[in-house]
């Protein structure tokens, strides 16, 4: 019982996340004005926080590089090594979310 209770939370989360990584998509190809970035931050730090609670190690991480670059853009905007650099790791998140949902449909809880 607490084994389906765990994985329909994990689902929960994955729904979630999946809508979040669309959203810093978003974020990225909107221009790359100030509000932009402070969201896709304040995104990837929901994700590098819960990802790691459910255990997704992955997701946590990539999230964790999305911040810390997103952090360390200064006021001139993103440059495009960094702006490629969130977008692999976007792109990372996108495709680590899609395994765990397979996964997790796969054990049919």
């Amino acid at each position: 019982m607490v084994d389906h209770q765990l994985d329909e939370l994990k689902r929960e989360f994955l729904a979630e996340a999946e809508e979040k990584v669309r959203e810093m998509q978003t974020a990225l190809t909107s221009g790359r004005n100030p509000a932009s970035l402070e969201r896709l931050g304040y995104l990837a730090h929901q994700l590098k926080g819960s990802g790691g609670s459910y255990g997704y190690g992955r997701i946590s991480a990539d999230a964790a590089e999305i911040e810390k670059a997103v952090e360390s853009v200064d006021g001139s905007g993103l440059d495009p090594t960094a702006e490629k650099k969130i977008q692999q790791h976007v792109g990372n998140l996108q495709a680590e979310i899609e395994t765990r949902v397979r996964e997790l449909s796969v054990s049919g809880t």
